[in-house]
């Protein structure tokens, strides 16, 4: 059992699961809202012995040498690679501090983002159509980058639809070309492909000037990755140079800085994450108590 358990921001955990949490600790303490700096995120943990976070914090390695009681940090968010983690999960394995992630619960809302908006863009619902006359997800090629859970399971709905789709990935995936789906390396996928997804991990940057050039004029492009695949000037460069159009659900898919590119007219993001559904956050809630109960060895 943890002395002090501290969520330093709203980790999105339901009710059920909150309540369930004081079985693990002696006192807990949930904050509300996201703090400011690395000062107000020790403030708040003080002599805790276990911490909780979402995607929205880091835990720096300044904050956790400072807080010496930590024992256990609980990422209720992603945790895909010690690199795009947002704890410095290198240092606290080097002084003996756990850190558990989750991954795989917001999947789902992802894919029933994808095929939304696509279908909006071919059919011309509330915005510019992509074609002269309306075109069907039949036929339809289509790109992905990234054929991890999301990427794979957004290629499974266009293939079942009919798309011809392709993919791009670090290692090749026998499974889904089973299925009829090609390998293609990333610059014949970015030309060969009508519209593009990029499904990566936090932090993995793919497009630069050459592989926008590569995917060319009249095209789709699609961001499901939690961060942006790109880099913002290029990606501003290719839409302003013909036309061509992205679509992401958050800000934070865009990687602008400025805050400019969002309002560009070749831009359509929905400012809210796919992924953030009931069923996700039940899934995640149960993941969450499932590590600390790991963690505690019960």
């Amino acid at each position: 059992m943890f002395n002090k358990l501290v969520a330093i921001e709203p980790v999105s955990l339901v009710k059920e699961a909150e309540k369930e949490l004081f079985h693990y600790a002696r006192e807990v303490v949930l904050y509300e809202d996201i703090p400011a700096d690395d000062e107000e995120i020790i403030r708040r943990i003080g002599d805790a012995d276990g911490v909780l976070l979402s995607y929205t914090s880091k835990i720096s390695s300044h904050v956790l040498e400072t807080c010496p009681n930590i024992k256990y940090v609980g990422m209720c968010c992603s945790l895909y690679s010690k690199e795009s983690a947002n704890v410095d999960i290198a240092y606290a394995e080097e002084h003996g501090i756990t850190v558990y992630g989750v991954r795989d619960y917001g999947d789902a809302g992802v894919v029933e983002y994808a095929i939304c908006e696509l279908v909006r863009f071919l059919h011309g619902y509330d915005r510019p159509m992509w074609k002269d006359i309306p075109v069907e997800i039949t036929g339809l090629k289509v790109g992905i980058v990234g054929m991890g859970v999301s990427g794979g399971m957004i290629a499974d709905a266009l293939k079942f639809m009919g798309a011809d789709v392709s993919y791009y990935s670090r290692s090749r995936k026998t499974e889904y070309e089973e299925k009829g789906m090609k390998y293609r390396p990333l610059h014949e996928l970015l030309e060969y492909n009508e519209v593009v997804f990029t499904c990566l991990n936090k932090n993995v940057i793919l497009l630069h000037e050459e592989e926008f050039k590569k995917l060319g004029n009249g095209k789709i492009l699609f961001n499901t990755s939690i961060g942006p695949a790109f880099e913002a000037g290029e990606l501003k460069k290719w839409l302003d140079s013909g036309d061509n159009w992205f679509a992401c659900d958050t800000e934070g898919a865009i990687g602008d800085a400025t805050g400019e590119l969002v309002k560009h007219s070749g831009v359509f993001c929905v400012n809210a994450s796919a992924g953030r559904t009931k069923q996700a956050f039940e899934i995640l809630s149960k993941k969450v108590i499932e590590n600390i109960r790991k963690f505690l060895g019960e």
